[in-house]
Order: C-alpha cells, then sequence, then structure tokens
C-alpha cells in the first residue's frame, strides 16, 4: 500500500503546493439532494451515494490530491440532534468508503482519502467538551477503519472544542491538520467564528503534534488577515480551503452569491505567492472553481 500521506508530506516540504478538492456538502445540495434537519447535507451519504462518488471523481479528475469524505455534519451529536443517531456508524463508515470508491474507479492511486470531523451544530444544542471528546474517539476510529488516511478538523470555532475534537482524534494515531474557522471582529481583528481570537487558538495547537494548520470555511476576502496571525504564531505548512456564498436561515447556500473561479483564482494565487501549502475550497467553491486553481503554474499545470 502507497504511503501517500508521507508522500504528500514530502511534496510540501519540497516546497510544491498541493491541490485538494471543494466542497462536498453544498455540492451534494447544488446536485439537488434533500437536506438532513439540524444535519445538513450529509443525506447523500445514504439517500445518493452515486451523487457523493460523482462529487469525489469530479474533483479527482480537476486534479485534487485529496479528497475529504462528506462527514462534516456526521459527527454523533449532529445524528442525534436529526434522529438518526443508531446510523452513526454507517454514515461516517460509508462516507470514507465512497471517497475510495471513487479513488480505485479512477485508478487514481495518489490520492488521499481524508476524513472530515467537526464540532459544528445545526440545532444550537452543545454536548459537554468531555461528550465531545468521546465521541471524536469513536467518530475517527471508525473513519480511520474504513480507510480514511489522514484526519481533518473542520469549522473549528470554539477552542476548547477544538481542543477535545482534536484530542479524540488523534487517539488513532493519524495526522491531524486542524482547520480553522475565522471572521473579522469589528476592529477589523481575526476571531473565530465564536469570537475568540484567532492568536488565542493558534497559541492553543502549535504545540500538538501536527504537521499543516488551515485557514478553511473563512470568507475569502478575509483569509489574508487570518494568513497575517497564523504566520505570526506557526512556522510550519499552512493550507487555506475558504468559502464563498451568502446562506438561509436553514442553512441553504445562495449559490448565486459564490465568487467566480477566476476571481477565487486571484485570491488563491496571493496565498500561494505568500507560501500557502495546500489550497482548495470549502461552501460554495465546487469542480469548476478547482478546475480553474489546478491551472496555476504552482500546481504543475499550465498558467
Amino acid at each position: 500500500m502507497p504511503d501517500r500521506y508521507q508522500s504528500l508530506m514530502d511534496q510540501i516540504r519540497a516546497g510544491v503546493p498541493i491541490l485538494i478538492d471543494g466542497a462536498t456538502g453544498t455540492e451534494v445540495e447544488r446536485r439537488g439532494v434533500k437536506k438532513i434537519e439540524n444535519a445538513w447535507n450529509s443525506a447523500g451519504i445514504l439517500s445518493d451515494p452515486d451523487v457523493v462518488q460523482d462529487i469525489h471523481e469530479d474533483y479527482i479528475r480537476c486534479g485534487s490530491q485529496i479528497v475529504i469524505s462528506n462527514t462534516f455534519a456526521t459527527h454523533r451529536s449532529t445524528l442525534e440532534d436529526a434522529g438518526i443517531a443508531d446510523q452513526f456508524e454507517t454514515y461516517n463508515r460509508r462516507s470514507v468508503e465512497i471517497a475510495i470508491a471513487a479513488r480505485e474507479k479512477l485508478g487514481a492511486e495518489h490520492v488521499l482519502v481524508a476524513g472530515g470531523l467537526s464540532h459544528w451544530s445545526f440545532s444550537g444544542r452543545k454536548p459537554s467538551i468531555e461528550a465531545m471528546r468521546v465521541n471524536a474517539v469513536e467518530q475517527a476510529q471508525i473513519l480511520a477503519t474504513a480507510g480514511a488516511e489522514l484526519l481533518l478538523l473542520e469549522m473549528m470555532s470554539e477552542i476548547d472544542r477544538m481542543l477535545a475534537v482534536l484530542d479524540g482524534a488523534q487517539s488513532t494515531g493519524l495526522p491531524v491538520w486542524p482547520g480553522l474557522s475565522c471572521k473579522l471582529d469589528e476592529q477589523g481583528v481575526p476571531v473565530l467564528l465564536d469570537g475568540e481570537p484567532l492568536v488565542d487558538a493558534m497559541q492553543a495547537i502549535t504545540d500538538k503534534d501536527i504537521d499543516l494548520i488551515s485557514i478553511m470555511h473563512t470568507d475569502v476576502e478575509h483569509v489574508a488577515a487570518c494568513l497575517d496571525v497564523v504566520d505570526a504564531c506557526w512556522s510550519g505548512p499552512v493550507g487555506v480551503y475558504a468559502h464563498s456564498g451568502d446562506f438561509a436561515e436553514d442553512a441553504s447556500i445562495y449559490f448565486e452569491t459564490v465568487i467566480s473561479e477566476q476571481g477565487y483564482c486571484d485570491h488563491a494565487k496571493q496565498w500561494l505567492a505568500r507560501g500557502v501549502k495546500v489550497v482548495g475550497g470549502c461552501c460554495g467553491v465546487g469542480p469548476a472553481h478547482i478546475d480553474e486553481l489546478a491551472t496555476l503554474a504552482d500546481f504543475g499545470g499550465s498558467s
């Protein structure tokens, strides 16, 4: 079995950036799959697995070297809120299996399948910190057993919950990349979505045996200010997979407000120029955006 993770890290350490995928959840929505209340766009894993696999395949065809399982909204607390916690193991296992099937179908043995974990709540209910850690241990183990080779912590927006999920994920022994979701406060200072300073979040994780830290699910226009903070606190590799578009109260995205492919690419050029090593996209950023990114000379394409 190829050591895909080591190959990617060798590439990153050699100064060559890697391309990851774009949004899966909002792309599932764009392709017409019905949402699950309080568990967002996780439904397709079981209701429309072919759609989810097609999305992974599209990203692989664009040149993505990492595809992420559609498990952002399948941690135990979200499925409890949705009334389907009895399918917790199935949702998480199948999501990884679908991503692996996409890789196998295209013969893309170099592509690494990552498992996504979060602590986000669509209902507003927040389990205790210890419950969050225990749940992360269980979810991470399912993702690892199913074949995930890397775990990505997505939409980390509260420091204490981020640390609980990180601890749980690292119990598997797999590499873990935290992804911080940010905004700018009234003074223009980068903060996590819950309002805690980004600098505090960085200081909380820089000694946690991680290889890479990402800014993800953050407005494209705010990424540069966030990278200023990250660069001041962290000397290791950095990734960016930003989001674009406005959301309705039910978490549906208004696709008409999403940045153009060329507009996103223009921002990505700036991130790459300052040393970002991993680039992809989050909500609203679909295969067309990733296809445009793949043309950049940084990724080995033609500029």
